[in-house]
């Protein structure tokens, strides 16, 4: 008894509910979004229209037109719709009748001349709700309804429409004859409903699985990247630190007969040096990849020559320009400066095969800027998988440093990444000492 009070609970639970479940509008273009309930709208209109005549009762066109509007209302709430129809099958079996056959049982093909060609009444009577009306306008509710509940709340709702059609045809037997047509028909309305709804689901899920993707793939990326520049960046670094520390340990030496007290400050000058350059080893044991060497050196701008031998050993067309007074910089922006000419250049060869480059490095007071260009490319550049590390290498970079980078097209079909690197700030500072 139990289990028969829970069954009922949940099947109250599933088909009692009247709150609005909208029919969501189509994707894309704004003017095509309400296509679907213009749709539906056209469509009980086309079937709720059922004339009047000599062989139909009066309350048919009441009842179409009731039918039509429950359809009309199953775009908002479906449930409540579906409700609506059980009701109106129930009364359409008791006093909708049609003496027409079953395929002149639509509104199009219902005209008073046909009856005064016929003796009336010239066929068995047939209730409107299994005139080819009724069971269309039936199959849409129970159509919109699967669109936008569960498919087991869908089948319960077919089950019940199925036994009160079966108890319309044992207690009122007379004109309800006609009534298993309906039934196949709102089985079919159902599955399709369904299985729409199953695929929208799946499609939904899957762009949201997709989006999701993208967003690990970009920030997995901009990690690595970001591991890779202070793997770079902790040679930089380590040889200050340990300069530092030769310098505090020689410093004593020479001065004659140096204070004790100079000795100690040198000697925990130097302590604090090695302590953060081990500090700065275990760091780079957790970030070094295995195949990287521990001891590579890193570039700095005085290689730049070097780079652009290459590209144009690889058949690439290249022109560089250095506008300003060249002079050393800190470290850090002369590695960072010569990973992103490099990055761009890559970029270049990758995605625009055949083009011409042109790099364009200017020392101003205090910044240095990059600019790197190529032109359209000659042909079309061969598909890369996955996401590339370039532009958020060099952003990453850029920021870094305290400076901005711009990348786009160019107006001529080609490509433009120009850097701002000032030499100067206070990040700069920081990130080189």
């Amino acid at each position: 008894m139990s289990r028969l009070r829970k069954a009922l609970a949940t099947l109250g639970a599933d088909l009692g509910t009247m709150a609005p479940d909208p029919l969501p509008r189509m994707g894309g273009p704004r003017a095509l979004s309400r296509l679907p309930h213009v749709a539906v709208a056209l469509y009980a209109l086309a079937m709720g229209l059922y004339p009047g005549g000599d062989g139909i009762d009066p309350t048919v066109p009441l009842l179409a037109m009731a039918m039509a509007a429950a359809m009309v209302l199953a775009m908002w709430r479906p449930l409540a719709a579906w409700w609506a129809t059980i009701v109106l099958i129930v009364a359409g079996a008791r006093s909708g009748m049609v003496y027409v056959s079953e395929h002149l049982s639509f509104p199009w093909t219902v005209h008073p001349e046909t009856y005064a060609r016929l003796p009336f009444p010239h066929t068995d009577p047939t209730a409107f709700p299994w005139t080819g009306s009724g069971v269309a306008l039936q199959a849409g509710v129970l159509f919109l309804l699967a669109l936008r509940v569960r498919p087991g709340v869908a089948v319960k709702a077919l089950a019940i429409t199925t036994l009160t059609v079966a108890a319309v045809v044992v207690l009122m037997p007379e004109a309800n004859g006609a009534a298993v047509i309906a039934l196949p028909v709102d089985a079919v309305a159902v599955a399709v409903g369904a299985g729409v709804r199953q695929l929208r689901t799946t499609r939904t899920r899957l762009e949201a699985q997709e989006e999701l993707t993208a967003e690990e793939r970009a920030r997995r990326t901009l990690l690595e990247e970001r591991s890779r520049i202070a793997r770079e960046l902790h040679d930089v670094v380590a040889h200050h630190m340990s300069v530092i520390s030769i310098q505090a340990q020689v410093a004593p030496h020479l001065v004659d007969d140096p204070p004790q007290e100079l000795r100690e400050n040198l000697a925990g000058i130097r302590e604090n040096a090695v302590g953060a350059l081990t500090e700065l080893r275990r760091v780079l044991g957790v970030l070094r990849a295995h195949d990287q060497p521990a001891d590579a050196p890193q570039p700095t701008l005085d290689r730049l020559e070097e780079l652009l031998a290459n590209v144009r050993g690889a058949g690439v067309t290249l022109t560089a320009e250095i506008a300003g007074q060249a002079r050393p910089l800190s470290p850090g922006v002369e590695l960072s400066a010569y990973r992103i000419v490099q990055e761009a250049l890559s970029n270049a060869m990758r995605h625009a095969p055949g083009a011409a480059v042109a790099v364009r490095l200017t020392y101003r007071p205090g910044a240095l800027a990059i600019r790197v260009v190529n032109e359209p490319p000659a042909r079309p550049a061969p598909p890369v998988p996955g996401a590339g590390h370039g532009l958020p290498g060099m952003r990453e970079r850029a920021a870094m440093l305290g400076g901005d980078l711009v990348a786009g097209p160019t107006p001529d079909g080609g490509y433009e990444v120009s850097v701002f690197l000032p030499v100067d700030s206070q990040k700069g500072v920081q990130a080189t000492s």
